[in-house]
């Protein structure tokens, strides 16, 4: 009898998510829902006669890498945590918020670029196909700067001692939304590039 309530127990931890991990990846859904309606649109829009073909910033090919760079060192956070390294925790998210803050600054920059091909958000001279870029890689960088927020509240965590392998639940969960925006982007990245 007690063998079963132990296996009942163990049942009922495998199935167990801690509520802010729960509401962090319905966040994440929600994002993703956004960002499927919006290459939805794209494709469906597309089709009419007015869209207009041009090439994707070279900057945004360049910040790509940044981002993708940005994921590694977020992930050595993560281990470092994991082996109570503090020293390495706090140089690891401080290099992800330098690699982040460089990538939205190089998506400014490819918005100028944009800007010099004559591709434009709205206006008398505005492309459809423009705008959708406009708004795509601008929504991702709304979510990138709460990203940003969240690494520098870990940091502070961090840096109070707050963060520790007996204590990953914030550090785990910043990890995993900073990796889902690594990924959104390289999708968007991919979808615009196959798709423009």
């Amino acid at each position: 009898m007690e063998e079963k309530i132990q296996l009942n127990d163990a049942h009922e931890q495998t199935f167990t998510v801690h509520p802010k991990k729960f509401l962090l990846w319905l966040f994440i859904v929600t994002i993703i829902m956004l960002f499927a309606a919006f290459t939805s649109a794209y494709l469906v829009r597309s089709t009419d006669g007015d869209w207009l073909k041009f090439d994707l910033p070279p900057m945004f090919t360049m910040s790509t890498a940044v981002i993708l760079l940005s994921s590694v060192t977020v992930q050595v956070a993560y281990w470092a945590a994991k082996n109570n390294n503090t020293s390495r925790i706090n140089t690891a998210l401080i290099a992800t918020i330098v690699l982040g803050i460089v990538f939205l600054y190089m998506q400014v920059k490819g918005w100028g670029q944009l800007v010099d091909e004559n591709v434009y958000l709205g206006g008398q001279y505005s492309n459809p196909a423009g705008s959708f870029v406009y708004i795509l890689s601008g929504l991702h960088g709304f979510h990138l700067i709460t990203g940003l927020i969240y690494l520098l509240i870990v940091l502070y965590s961090s840096a109070s001692g707050k963060v520790s392998s007996l204590n990953l639940l914030q550090i785990e969960m910043c990890t995993t939304y900073w990796h889902f925006l690594d990924l959104l982007w390289i999708y968007l990245f991919v979808f615009l590039l196959v798709n423009n």
